[in-house]
């Protein structure tokens, strides 16, 4: 039976709200529902606006536009994709964290599907009570490492909700294909477990076997009542999000976002670098800051890339270097750990500025979560070595920031080649104009994830994210590189989302992993695809 009077109204994907007109008023059953003025998007969209710009905090105007997702999911995601500049730091990254870290104490509606060990055995009878029935993307997270912010528990749910809409405005994927999902195992975080508020699993998280075999049951179940859905791992504890990523990647369409979609977001911004500097990668020396996940990803990516620029193994990673709290990765080191074992140098245990000073890198990397730690003697000594010396900071949120981007233009005398992960405002030194780009991972994974959903990918092998990395280098536009603008501008994000999706659509087909018969169009086919919120 056709929903009429309030029901229409309650029910998010078919309101309009006021922009029901007469004839629909009486069709539906809402006359006497609604004010008489009929309001167009375009004009909702504008009052929407004027009501986030009236909030005094982010948080706040976050809480507002979760609200709006849940009353007219079409009105949102259009304000969203109209003002994403704007809406981008509230509802992701810088404001997210801070949702996550208060979200049992902002929690309004259910949003997204919870697995508890007390689950387990159960998992597949549970995923039956998601409403819907075709679920294409699924992003997964176990809030043991959320962001720069550590174990936040069930708290990280934020995360997944937050990815999942920007793979709805950003790629065009439709909002009732996509499902959040916290594998709550629990918390090592004691103020958690002892806020009386706290919605999680309250004990200390599940480790070793038990964890393995629950994760396990739940990709299991997901294989069958989803089977061509893309499955994202986020925002997990380094050791795991590798032996997650190493155990699914060559079995199960998956990809882990933080280590795979962050090495081809830098990637690409590493590309654009070398437009300015006029050079090559295989030329240059790169260091890093931070060995987990992020950074160590990057480094696989750019060794590979390295590799098929003609360069040996041996000689690639000749040119990539680590650094951490105890000083460079050295044979010895206290915390080398599997991942990153092939980085490990000969050389003699040294500081961060003596590795700098000794290995004397053109690119160095933040993905350390140690804010400041690209301090004044840092930069200038970079500085010192390189006319155009290459800076990316890029721990999240901005409080974990390595360093601001007004740091980076003053200390390098308005040299550096500059990127972050949190967004910046535009620096004016000596009177130049410098916008530093954002390294924001939603330049990748929409359009890696439409892509793939476009041809039912069977996997996503490392080549996918080189194929983006140079795609989104691709979209630059030559006016932003004299303002040292490394990536696009954002209100192009439907668009470079669409481009990557084609290009990871076609590079599936050559290398034998799309499931579906090739369309006769394949830019057409996935046009057609995406998702409009106009009503």
């Amino acid at each position: 039976m056709e929903k009429r009077g309030i029901d229409v109204l309650k029910d998010k994907r078919i309101s309009k709200s006021t922009a029901f007109n007469a004839e629909e008023k009486k069709m539906y059953g809402l006359r006497g529902l609604l004010p008489y003025a009929i309001s167009s998007q375009e004009i909702q969209k504008i009052r929407v606006i004027e009501n986030i710009r009236r909030k005094e905090s982010n948080i706040e105007k976050y809480i507002f536009l979760s609200a709006l997702q849940d009353r007219n999911e079409r009105l949102f995601y259009r304000t969203v994709i109209d003002y994403l500049p704007e809406i981008l730091p509230i509802i992701y990254t810088p404001t997210v964290g801070e949702v996550c870290q208060q979200f049992s104490h902002i929690y309004r509606i259910d949003k997204g599907f919870y697995i508890t060990p007390e689950d387990k055995g159960d998992i597949p009878e549970l995923l039956g009570n998601w409403p819907e029935k075709d679920v294409r993307v699924i992003v997964v997270t176990d809030g043991s490492r959320i962001l720069g912010l550590g174990d936040l528990g069930c708290n990280g749910m934020g995360i997944p909700i937050g990815k999942l809409s920007l793979y709805t405005a950003g790629g065009g994927i439709r909002p009732e294909y996509c499902l959040p999902v916290m594998l709550d195992m629990g918390t090592d975080n004691e103020s958690l477990l002892h806020d009386m508020m706290y919605l999680g699993y309250p004990h200390k998280r599940l480790k070793g076997q038990e964890y393995d075999e629950i994760v396990d049951e739940f990709i299991r179940a997901v294989q069958a009542k989803y089977p061509r859905a893309l499955i994202q791992f986020e925002d997990f504890v380094t050791h795991n999000a590798y032996k997650l990523l190493q155990r699914y990647q060559n079995e199960v369409l998956c990809f882990n976002d933080d280590i795979q979609g962050t090495a081809a977001v830098a990637l690409a911004g590493v590309f654009t670098s070398l437009r300015i500097t006029e050079s090559q990668l295989k030329d240059q020396r790169i260091m890093f800051l931070g060995a987990g996940s992020a950074a160590t990803g990057i480094a696989d990516l750019m060794l590979k890339e390295l590799v098929l620029e003609g360069l040996s193994e041996t000689d690639a990673l000749s040119r990539l270097s680590f650094v951490d709290i105890n000083g460079l990765l050295v044979d010895g080191s206290e915390s080398i750990m599997p991942h990153n074992e092939r980085y490990v140098r000969k050389e003699p245990s040294m500081s961060f500025a003596e590795a700098i000073r000794e290995l004397k890198p053109t690119i160095l990397i933040g993905a350390s979560g140690a804010k400041g730690a690209f301090t004044r003697e840092i930069i200038s000594l970079m500085s010192s070595q390189n006319d155009r010396p290459v800076i990316f900071a890029l721990s999240n949120p901005t409080s974990k920031s390595e360093c601001t981007a007004e740091e980076a233009y003053e200390y390098s005398e308005g040299r550096v080649i500059f990127a972050s992960g949190s967004p910046f405002a535009p620096v004016s030194y000596h009177d130049q104009i410098f916008v530093p780009g954002q390294a924001n991972n939603v330049y990748i994974f929409p359009g890696v994830g439409l892509g793939a959903l476009a041809v039912e990918a069977s996997r996503l092998p490392d080549s996918v994210f080189l194929i983006a990395a140079a795609e989104l280098a691709r979209q630059i536009h030559p006016s932003d590189l004299e303002t040292g603008t490394l990536y696009p501008r954002m209100t192009s994000l439907r668009t470079i989302s669409f481009e990557i999706a084609v290009a990871v659509a076609e590079h599936l087909y050559e290398v034998g992993l799309a499931r579906l018969e090739r369309p006769k169009n394949i830019r057409q086919y996935i046009k057609n695809m995406m998702y409009d919120p106009t009503y």
